[in-house]
């Protein structure tokens, strides 16, 4: 009977931790936050390991508090309404993300946001106003008219630096925000926030209480190769990219991480080009180069001309391989060609622990041309008597010259295209130019082809969602649209508040209009530079609608 209570007991909280992973700490149940979870008020004095700031209380009652707004659609700013799924939201987030969980609890693959830094010239919707009331904040936020362009900048706040509440006011701004949209993610699904040094170290805080520590999948570092020029201190030239799962184990069981080696397709053209040269006359590279350094004159060449062999490709190909600078270090180590124009690379076949292998891990090899032993490595081999028979008889075993040599396992490229995600990413560059070209003005764009690359890591062409609600220029829109223009079925969600935008960006009345017409110009050049075969798909499935949050 006390197991079974025992038992019953764990699956409760098993299913609460699942549920509501922000109401445990180290562990066990924080009942004062299980209470506010519930709406119920609470306080915080109870001594315990705890994130804690001038408002949280005031932060989390929000989540609570019940929209009166709707989702009105608006089809003569949209593109293709009727035939496309993805969206475009104008109004505050919040109120939004309320709403979007009638239709979209546990329907999101991964939320891409890029929020305020909190740079200390950060505007935020919210003051340093803790406890005002529903009407007056949405007074403030000037929801409760069609006038949402935020006509006067009272509606907004800088978070200057000097306030008391600096750090106190990006949480309360951020928090209720990240709770809601953890709601919507799938089991599987991730949420990846881009921040600086600001408050990184509070933004890791914050989602350790909303996602839970152990649902953490790293910390991307996003080098962008350029040093701010006005530090004052160490200048950054680096950004992070905070990644959590809404359930680690099942993003774990679901998901495969992985990228496509970036070079892997040009190192493989290039082997083939070379490998058809085989047996045929010619001359190989090496001395073709040393002619061309010195200025020799070619009909030097026509004595060593001769028939082209395996030993010749292999020698050009490893110089060309080491002689490509963007190349990362593992693939330079694809540098080899087999007899059957394979490119492969050699790894150890030693045992990896420090412990000893079991005998079976010691089986002799013999060379193939000396008919000697080969040495065994000290601890033994990676791999059981039986596998490496197998090994022997698939030709993924690369012997030495002779039998001094210790045997390497033999990888193909073909075979491994795909690597793990770095936690460094080397990405410089802005879309400056490209928003010009479009006479979109906007400071500090995002990358679209970073943000195009990471969507592609966490989410696949299957109906994924990808949920944006600081949308900004439009970023994660553009970049899904580009990805759905060779493999479509992504699907983009884009909130942003209408926010004024000063009056020498002219053309645009708030951010919202400018974010929507980005997206549409990109999805129109999208348009231009496909293939008929390709154009016709697109231009009827993609676009965007548009909506906008009202009153009821």
């Amino acid at each position: 009977m006390d197991d079974k209570s025992v038992n019953t007991a764990e699956q409760l909280r098993q299913q609460l931790y699942r549920i509501a992973p922000e109401v445990f700490r180290e562990g066990k149940i924080d009942w004062e936050k299980l209470k506010a979870s519930l709406g119920e008020k609470t306080t915080y004095d109870n001594e315990r390991y705890t994130l804690n700031w001038a408002g949280k209380g005031a932060a989390i009652s929000q989540i609570y508090e019940p929209t009166k707004k709707t989702l009105t659609p608006v089809k003569g700013d949209s593109l293709n309404f009727d035939s496309c799924n993805n969206l475009f939201i104008e109004g505050e987030n919040l109120e939004v993300l309320k709403l979007l969980g009638e239709r979209y609890t546990q329907k999101v693959k991964m939320i891409y946001i890029d929020p305020p830094y909190n740079t200390g010239k950060d505007s935020f919707i919210y003051k340093d106003k803790f406890y005002e009331s529903k009407k007056e904040y949405l007074k403030r936020t000037a929801s409760t008219e069609r006038s949402n362009t935020f006509q006067q900048n009272q509606h907004i706040a800088v978070n200057g630096n000097e306030n008391g509440h600096y750090h106190s006011n990006w949480l309360n701004m951020i928090y209720p925000r990240l709770y809601l949209g953890r709601n919507l993610l799938k089991d599987e699904g991730v949420i990846l926030i881009h921040i600086d040094e600001n408050e990184i170290n509070n933004l890791e805080l914050v989602c350790n209480e909303i996602f839970g520590e152990e649902n953490k999948l790293g910390t991307i570092i996003w080098d962008k190769g350029n040093p701010k020029g006005d530090a004052k201190r160490i200048a950054y030239q680096h950004e992070y990219i905070v990644v959590y799962a809404r359930n680690k184990a099942d993003f774990v069981n679901k998901s495969k991480l992985k990228r496509p080696k970036k070079n892997a397709q040009k190192i493989l053209n290039k082997a083939a080009s070379l490998y058809s040269k085989l047996g045929k006359s010619g001359v190989p590279a090496d001395l073709k180069n040393v002619v061309k350094k010195y200025g020799m004159s070619e009909k030097l060449l026509h004595d060593y001309k001769r028939n082209i062999t395996l030993e010749d490709i292999n020698r050009d190909f490893y110089q060309w391989v080491q002689s490509q600078k963007n190349f990362s270090g593992g693939e330079k180590a694809y540098n080899k060609i087999d007899e059957h124009g394979n490119v492969y690379r050699t790894v150890s076949m030693a045992w990896p622990n420090k412990k000893k292998a079991p005998d079976e891990y010691f089986t002799p090899l013999t060379h193939p041309i000396t008919k000697k032993k080969c040495p065994i490595p000290a601890r033994g081999w990676r791999y059981p008597e039986k596998t490496m028979k197998k090994l022997l008889n698939d030709n993924m075993v690369i012997f030495g010259p002779d039998h001094k040599k210790q045997p390497e396992r033999k990888y193909l490229l073909t075979e491994n295209m795909f690597e793990n995600v770095p936690s460094i990413l080397f990405f410089g560059g802005s879309d400056d130019k490209y928003l010009r070209e479009l006479d979109i003005p906007f400071e500090n764009p995002k990358p679209y082809e970073l943000a195009k690359e990471l969507i592609s890591y966490f989410t696949t062409n299957n109906q994924d969602i990808i949920l944006d609600f600081f949308a900004g220029s439009g970023t994660t829109a553009h970049a899904v649209l580009d990805l759905n223009a060779y493999s479509p079925g992504r699907q983009f969600i884009c909130v942003q508040l209408p926010e004024v935008i000063k009056k020498k960006s002219s053309g645009f009345d708030h951010i919202a209009s400018l974010s929507l017409s980005r997206i549409k110009k990109s999805y129109q050049r999208i348009v231009e530079s496909l293939p008929d075969d390709l154009k016709e798909e697109f231009e009827t499935k993609q676009g965007v609608k548009v909506f906008k949050l009202t009153d009821c």
